[in-house]
């Protein structure tokens, strides 16, 4: 009893100490700026009342004593579309903060808006004012206006009429959005579709995905986080699964930050002028399925751009498939990856025909030593026609292949660098720059057959290699 006694009478003698020493603290009024972690807050772009992330921005006091701050608000006041919280306090205005000497205190910022059209610029400034007079910091954001998919345990979130999206509103899909069979959905140029993480889209089987972008206006399919630091990192959501006898048509799109891109079982698949990048597993993840492609961009995934399994028929033409990435540096990051065999859900083996493998006028690179790797497993057939295009490989690509010397290897440029112009994916350029062994190595038959490249320029002439001439 009595040692209970002296606990708590020392307990409070310790809190009689702190609160003696909290107030023999004297705050003055500052002589000079304040000095902030940043001037601007560029939030990602906001949807119709969801709320963001939060920012923060640190506010330092550079002078050797403790000052009081004597206003710290929103320019707009309570009609302002951001709110903060300053060292642990929300609000829009704040009086007297106090920031002791060569420290820093914590403002918090966040927005939850209502679009009053399809797309808005929120701006704002959180003022600081002293004596010496007014600073500020910048608050700046896109907000869009959305129209929600929001998969709940009494709404299984499936489209069951055939639907056009257009561009008017985003699109932000929670859970899985599922399109019927035999149901097609149009997305128009322009739109943007985003996803929630472990959110994917699914096109059941006989239904139709049409993705119709134009180089002005791309469709955008990604995560919902649009902050650029979620530009570079995989695994923001899912994937869009195709069913057997699925059909796909997308041109002119945006695929990244997910798991895997294109989940495709069975389906017939037509892709041009498109960037597919940053994805956990496979850009193209296809099992028996047949696949189009030209004008085709695609890097940073970390098994590969595409994988190819049960055979099926493919056809790659004026496409730049590279394999860079720092995020994904101990995964196999290869190009293409081809087998005649597959594992199902059930971890049985399947074993099916390659009946058809071409890479046209096209660049397969990577940072590691074999841009592309084929399987071939005994007995099955296993198709491949390589053409006029630069390929990173070695004497060994797989099982059972060589490429040195093959008949199925057509005036192919092997292991020369390609030169890029940047194929970090911060600022991805996978142009080639002047001098690129690329460039003129096209064959002219086959770039006839897709005469513009990615971005419209004719290649009817001396072609480069790959989707940009």
């Amino acid at each position: 009893m009595k040692f209970k006694l002296l606990l708590a009478f020392s307990f409070w003698m310790l809190l009689v100490a702190v609160s003696c020493n909290k107030d023999d603290i004297t705050f003055d009024s500052p002589t000079q700026e304040l000095r902030f972690s940043r001037d601007t807050v560029f939030c990602d772009t906001v949807y119709h009342q969801v709320r963001s992330e939060t920012y923060v921005v640190k506010v330092y006091n550079n002078e050797d004593k403790d000052i009081l701050i004597p206003r710290v608000n929103l320019e707009k006041g309570a009609a302002s579309l951001y709110r903060i919280n300053v060292d642990g306090k929300p609000g829009y205005d704040f009086k007297n903060v106090p920031l002791r000497k060569k420290d820093s205190l914590y403002i918090f910022v966040e927005i939850a808006p209502e679009a009053t059209g399809p797309e808005a610029i929120a701006e704002d400034k959180v003022l600081f004012t002293s004596p010496g007079g007014q600073q500020h910091v910048t608050l700046f954001s896109v907000v869009q206006d959305a129209e929600f998919f929001i998969q709940t345990p009494g709404n299984p979130n499936v489209i069951t009429n055939s639907t056009t999206w257009n561009n008017n509103k985003a699109k932000i899909i929670y859970g899985n959005l599922t399109v019927n069979p035999n149901i097609t959905l149009d997305i128009n140029a322009g739109t943007k579709v985003y996803f929630h993480k472990n959110s994917g889209m699914k096109i059941s089987s006989g239904a139709v995905l049409n993705i119709n972008g134009t180089q002005a206006d791309q469709v955008i399919l990604r995560g919902d986080r649009n902050d650029p630091y979620y530009d570079t990192i995989p695994k923001n959501w899912n994937s869009i699964k195709m069913e057997a006898n699925s059909i796909l048509k997308m041109n002119h799109a945006r695929l990244f930050g997910g798991t895997r891109g294109l989940d495709m079982k069975q389906t017939n698949a037509t892709i041009t002028n498109s960037f597919i990048h940053t994805f956990f597993e496979y850009g193209i993840y296809a099992v028996g399925s047949t696949v189009n492609a030209n004008n085709l961009v695609m890097n940073n995934c970390g098994l590969s751009c595409v994988g190819i399994f049960l055979g099926g028929k493919h056809s790659y033409t004026h496409a730049t498939i590279a394999n860079y990435s720092k995020t994904m540096s101990s995964f196999d990051r290869t190009g293409i990856f081809a087998a005649n065999e597959w594992k199902n859900d059930a971890g049985q083996t399947q074993q099916g025909a390659l009946q058809l493998l071409d890479i046209k006028n096209s660049i397969v690179y990577s940072d590691r030593d074999d841009a592309v790797h084929f399987e071939k497993t005994p007995g099955q057939q296993f198709e491949f026609l390589l053409q006029n295009s630069l390929i990173k490989y070695t004497s060994a690509t797989g099982s059972g292949f060589t490429f040195d010397n093959n008949p199925n290897v057509i005036q192919t440029v092997k292991n020369a660098e390609p030169q890029f112009v940047n194929y970090f994916m911060a600022k991805m350029n996978l142009r080639v720059k002047t001098g690129s062994p690329a460039i003129g190595k096209g064959n002219t038959a086959v770039a006839a057959t897709v005469p513009t490249d990615i971005v419209g320029v004719s290649r009817t002439t001396n072609p480069t290699l790959g989707a940009y001439q």
